[in-house]
């Protein structure tokens, strides 16, 4: 039975949590390279590139469902959504 406070989650919620943990695998790939090859321009285009679209995925899921972080690090629409489940690392 579901709570009052808990969203409803469609098929793009799940698309795009999916798109997110992909994009940040990359993301550690390329940080982990870069740290031993921090002369590769080419590896460092390709990072700023998935950084970007990181940054508009994780948008578009905060815009449709919610802050993807706590503590400063995304915004909230009103009421709260911190009180809403589930939370994205419980899915």
């Amino acid at each position: 039975m579901e709570s009052e406070s808990s969203k409803a989650c469609d098929a793009r919620y799940y698309e795009l949590l999916e798109e997110l943990q992909a994009l940040d695998f990359v993301l550690v790939e390329l940080n982990l390279y870069l740290d031993t090859h921090p002369g590769d321009y080419q590896s460092i285009e390709q990072y700023n590139k998935f950084s970007q679209e990181r940054m508009r995925v994780a948008h578009e899921f905060q815009q449709l469902y919610g802050p993807l972080m706590n503590f400063g690090h995304a915004f909230s629409k009103y009421p709260w959504e911190w009180s809403q489940t589930p939370w994205p690392w419980q899915v």
